[in-house]
């Protein structure tokens, strides 16, 4: 499995050129998943449900499966590399967030927000911007063209356009 780490400022647009990248790479015949990062708290599962009454009691981990698919809670933090090792090979995992991981990395950067340039960053495949960044050392992708970005990543980082698994 092929990973790229897609970070970036908060409000910058990760998630939303994640949601753009998926579909297009599935249309060139890859297989993609995601892991997402939170910095903050979330809830993981619904108070009151016997899913979170199972963890409340000590379960170690609650596999919550439906006819629709499945969840898996934990309330033990994992590594990226844990997490990682459950998943289903794929062509390519996205994982958003994940600045301090040794990964290849997309940079999704919006110079309004006044944030620091995402360079330097020996990991850095390329920045995709809405704006031009001429002391920009690596590739500047139009943050509004996701389909210009899927062709980049694609030669990038290995991988075929009719998949590799």
């Amino acid at each position: 499995m092929k990973i790229l780490a897609v970070s970036g400022w908060s409000g910058a647009g990760k998630t939303t050129l994640i949601a753009a990248l998926i579909p297009l790479l599935k249309a060139r015949g890859l297989s993609v998943s995601t892991v997402k990062h939170a910095h903050h708290g979330v809830t993981l599962d619904k108070p009151g449900k016997d899913s979170f009454v199972h963890a409340e009691a000590g379960a170690r981990e609650v596999i919550l499966t439906t006819q629709d698919g499945f969840a898996v809670f934990s309330r033990q933090p994992a590594p990226l590399e844990a997490l990682l090792a459950r998943l289903t090979p794929v062509d390519l995992v996205l994982v958003e967030g994940f600045k301090a991981e040794a990964l290849p990395r997309l940079s999704v950067y919006r110079e309004a927000l006044g944030k620091p340039a995402p360079w330097p960053d020996e990991h850095l495949l390329a920045v995709a911007a809405d704006t031009p960044l001429p002391n920009c050392p690596v590739a500047v992708l139009p943050l509004d063209k996701p389909g210009d970005i899927a062709d980049f990543l694609i030669p990038a980082l290995g991988l075929n356009k009719t998949g590799n698994g």
